[in-house]
C-alpha cells in the first residue's frame, strides 16, 4: 500500500468522529441531508431567470479550504465514502482500511491541504461495458482521494447548485431522472413533438481543463482549492502498473466529477435558456423539444457550433438526431405517439435487462432455484422501481412470463436424465403417463420450458412462493404509492 506524502503520526484517535462509529456518522449524515432536502424543497419546473449574459458571479473567499478540512465536513465525507464502499484505487487500500490510515496520517494530509501542497495519487483504470455497446473507462481514485474529493464536493455544491438551471436534473440534491422524464413528456404533450437529441462524444474523456477551471474560478477564489481540483484533473491513470499522464478529460468514478460536469455544462443550459428553448439535461444527455423538424435541424446545427467553439466538446453524430420523441429514448424510457403521450420502457432497456438475467441464470446452473431467485431479487426490484413511471403494462407482463420460462429452462437443464425429469414432473402433480411422455419427447430445454407440462408443474404461484418478484405487481404497488 502506498504511503501518503509527508505524513505525520497522529495520536490514534479517529480525527473526524468522537464516537469513532462510521455507521453512526452515516446515520447522522443521512438525517442532515434529509433536513436539508426538506428546507430546500423540490425544485420547480421551468427555466432559470439567470441567463449567460447576466451571469457575473462573485467568487468565494480565500477560506474555502478551511471549510473543506473542517471536522464536521470531513465527518460527513467519511460517512459517505464508507457508505458507498467501492473498489480500491491504485494503492490497493480498501474502505475498511481508511479509518486506521487516517488515525496515523490525517495530520500530515490536512497540513498539505491547507498549505496547497497536497498531490493526489493516480487513478486506477477500469473498463465496464456501455449499455449501447463498447466500453466505458472509469478512473477509480484511492480511498483517501475519494474522501478529499467528497469533502471538496460538499463545500462547493451549495456554492454552484443554486445557480444551476431548473432544467438540469443529474447529480443534484432533490432532482432525479424521473423528474426529467416527466418534464420531457409534458413538453411533448404541449405540442413540442420534435426532439433534438444531443449526445456528447466521449464527454468525460474530452473535457478541456482550462475551460472547466475557468468556470470553476467564476465562483471559487481560494487558489488552494483551484490548484487541488486541477491536480485531480491531471492525475495520471494507472493501467497494468503503468501510469499515463492526462492533459484533458476527467475520470468517471470520483465524487467530484459529477459536480464538475454540471459546472461545465451549465454554460450550455444558460445558452438554451437565453434562446428560450424547452429542454431537459441529465448529466451529458440533453434533449431540446421543438415544434417542427426545420426548427430542430436549426437548433442542432447551432448547438454543434456552440459546443465545439465555446466548450471544445464534440457532438456524436451517430447517436444524435432530430426525430420524433417516440423514435428516441431518454434515460431508458420512450413514449407513445398519442397527443397525450404515455411513457414506455425503451426496447433497449428491455434487451439489457434480459442480457443481465441470462448471464445471472447461466452462472447459477449449479445452484438451487432458490439461490438463483435470491440473486435475481435485487436486480428485478431495482429495475421495476426505476421504470415505475411506465404507463403501459404489457412489457411487464411479457417480462414476467419470460423470466419464469428461463427459470423453468434452468430446471430442465439441471435434471438432465429422463428418469429425473419424469420424477420431478410427477412430484409436481403431472400424471405418470404424461410425465414420461414429456420426459422422453426429445425436445430441447427451451421448448420444454414453454410447454404445457412445465407450465402446469411450475405455475406462477410456485415462483411467487419462492419470493420471485413480479415486475407487474411491483409496478402496480409503486404506481399506487406515487
Amino acid at each position: 500500500m502506498t504511503e501518503g506524502p509527508n505524513i505525520r503520526r497522529g495520536q490514534g484517535a479517529f480525527p473526524f468522529d468522537d464516537e469513532g462509529d462510521a455507521d453512526s456518522m452515516t446515520e447522522k449524515s443521512e438525517a442532515s441531508q434529509g433536513s436539508t432536502r426538506r428546507k430546500r424543497g423540490e425544485h420547480g419546473v421551468g427555466a432559470s431567470n439567470v441567463t449567460a449574459g447576466e451571469e457575473r458571479p462573485g467568487p468565494e473567499g480565500e477560506g474555502l479550504m478551511e471549510a473543506v478540512v473542517a471536522r464536521e465536513n470531513m465527518a460527513r465525507a467519511y460517512a459517505r465514502v464508507v457508505q458507498n464502499k467501492g473498489a480500491a484505487g491504485a494503492d490497493g487500500m480498501g474502505v475498511e482500511e481508511l479509518k486506521p490510515y487516517l488515525q496515523d496520517h490525517w495530520d500530515g494530509i490536512k497540513k498539505e491541504l491547507l498549505e496547497g501542497s497536497y498531490r493526489p495519487q493516480a487513478v486506477r483504470r477500469v473498463e465496464i461495458p456501455k449499455p449501447g455497446g463498447g466500453m466505458r473507462m472509469l478512473g477509480i481514485p484511492t480511498v483517501v482521494d475519494r474522501l478529499i474529493q467528497q469533502a471538496v464536493s460538499q463545500v462547493m455544491t451549495p456554492i454552484f447548485d443554486k445557480h444551476f438551471s431548473q432544467s438540469s436534473y443529474g447529480f443534484r440534491e432533490g432532482r432525479n431522472a424521473h423528474q426529467a422524464i416527466m418534464q420531457a413528456r409534458r413538453y411533448v404533450a404541449d405540442g413540442k413533438r420534435w426532439v433534438v437529441d444531443i449526445d456528447l462524444e466521449k464527454f468525460f474523456d474530452r473535457v478541456n481543463h482550462d475551460i472547466l477551471m475557468s468556470r470553476v474560478a467564476r465562483r471559487v477564489q481560494d487558489r488552494r482549492v483551484l490548484r487541488l481540483i486541477r491536480r485531480y484533473l491531471q492525475a495520471g491513470i494507472m493501467s497494468d502498473g503503468v501510469v499515463a499522464q492526462r492533459t484533458e478529460g476527467m475520470p468517471q468514478g470520483g465524487p467530484l466529477s459529477p459536480l464538475l460536469a454540471n459546472i461545465l455544462l451549465d454554460d450550455l443550459d444558460k445558452e438554451l435558456e437565453r434562446r428560450g428553448h424547452a429542454f431537459c439535461r441529465y448529466a451529458d444527455d440533453s434533449n431540446v423539444y421543438v415544434r417542427s423538424r426545420i426548427a430542430g435541424e436549426r437548433v442542432m446545427d447551432s448547438l454543434k457550433r456552440y459546443l465545439e467553439q465555446k466548450l471544445r466538446l464534440r457532438v456524436n453524430e451517430a447517436k444524435s438526431a432530430v426525430a420524433r420523441p417516440w423514435q428516441r429514448t431518454f434515460l431508458g424510457y420512450s413514449m407513445t405517439c398519442h397527443m397525450k403521450p404515455k411513457l414506455t420502457v425503451a426496447p433497449g432497456s428491455v434487451t439489457r435487462l434480459k442480457e443481465k438475467i441470462r448471464e445471472l441464470i447461466r452462472r447459477g446452473r449449479g445452484q438451487s432455484l432458490t439461490g438463483v431467485i435470491t440473486e435475481l431479487q435485487p436486480l428485478l426490484t431495482g429495475w421495476g422501481a426505476y421504470f415505475k413511471l411506465t404507463e403501459t403494462k404489457n412489457v411487464f407482463e411479457e417480462l414476467d412470463g419470460w423470466i419464469r420460462r428461463r427459470l423453468r429452462c434452468l430446471l430442465w437443464r439441471q435434471w438432465k436424465r429422463v428418469y429425473t425429469r419424469a420424477r420431478r414432473l410427477m412430484q409436481q402433480g403431472i400424471a405418470e403417463v404424461r410425465a414420461w411422455q414429456s420426459a422422453t419427447n426429445g425436445r430441447g430445454p427451451w421448448w420444454n420450458s414453454g410447454a404445457s407440462h412445465m407450465n402446469e408443474a411450475y405455475p406462477q404461484s410456485f415462483f411467487a412462493g419462492l419470493a420471485l418478484p413480479s415486475l407487474l405487481h411491483e409496478r402496480l404497488k409503486l404506481t399506487y404509492s406515487l
